[in-house]
């Protein structure tokens, strides 16, 4: 099914929220999704893919750097939808922006990020048949809010376990104890995070990995590989329908 968009004003009413949970992002401890009336009128623009009939809706945020409709976000969208999966990607309010008045800005303060996804389910709504996750950062700000929207799974694509470079700096302390079934699609070249420091972290068994095979941040292989990123793309999209299926 072609993609669609649509506006849905933000709803004043309640997700079922799991317990109060704070959370970290880059070393500061932050609250978790607030369990008021969403106080902002402003309408959240989606962008769906796939039967609005279907048992799951999957949410993907983008990346720090790239809109919802880039075209990795594109091609995994189109495959998640020919698996049966509905698909309903959005943009935090730093990239609706961006597409307003073409000027590049980094991503908004974590409260907000944290903030707006919460809006986001509200919005949805039917938290327990929704699937949260996102690209990278979109990913990890699911990430810290799953459990307490009480949504029905989470899938990251290429987590940011750690900035390039850097692997001291570690984003996982909140995997520690997410309750959340869970579902990480990583690149075994992908520079944020290798596959022999994930083995290290201790994860959690509720957070299965699927390894993107030679696959960098964006899921792209070398050329010596023999595959190509379609093929990643397509190859993540199937093993997050089986999770999907797995989830009941």
């Amino acid at each position: 099914m072609d993609a669609s968009i649509c506006v849905i004003p933000v709803d004043e009413g309640h997700v079922g929220l799991g317990e109060y949970r704070h959370v970290l992002y880059d070393g500061k401890q932050y609250a978790p999704v607030s369990r008021e009336p969403v106080l902002s009128t402003d309408p959240i623009h989606f962008q769906f893919d796939g039967d609005e009939n279907a048992a799951r809706t999957v949410v993907l945020a983008h990346g720090a750097g790239a809109a919802m409709d880039s075209p990795f976000m594109n091609e995994m969208a189109g495959e998640l939808a020919k698996a049966g999966l509905r698909v309903a990607r959005f943009e935090f309010p730093y990239m609706a922006k961006r597409r307003i008045d073409g000027k590049k800005r980094g991503p908004d303060r974590a409260p907000v990020l944290i903030d707006y996804y919460g809006q986001v389910v509200r919005a949805l709504g039917g938290a327990e048949k929704l699937i949260i996750g996102g690209k990278s950062m979109g990913g990890r700000i699911a990430s810290m809010v799953a459990d307490d929207l009480g949504v029905a799974g989470l899938v990251c694509l290429g987590y940011p376990f750690h900035p390039p470079g850097k692997p001291e700096n570690l984003r996982t302390e909140h995997l520690k104890t997410l309750k959340t079934p869970s579902l990480i699609c990583h690149g075994t070249r992908d520079p944020f995070g290798s596959p022999d420091e994930i083995a290290g972290y201790g994860l959690l068994d509720r957070i299965a990995l699927h390894w993107v095979e030679d696959g960098e941040h964006d899921f792209k292989p070398r050329k010596s590989s023999g595959r190509t990123q379609s093929q990643n793309i397509a190859d993540a999209a199937t093993a997050i329908s089986r999770f999907a299926k797995m989830l009941g």
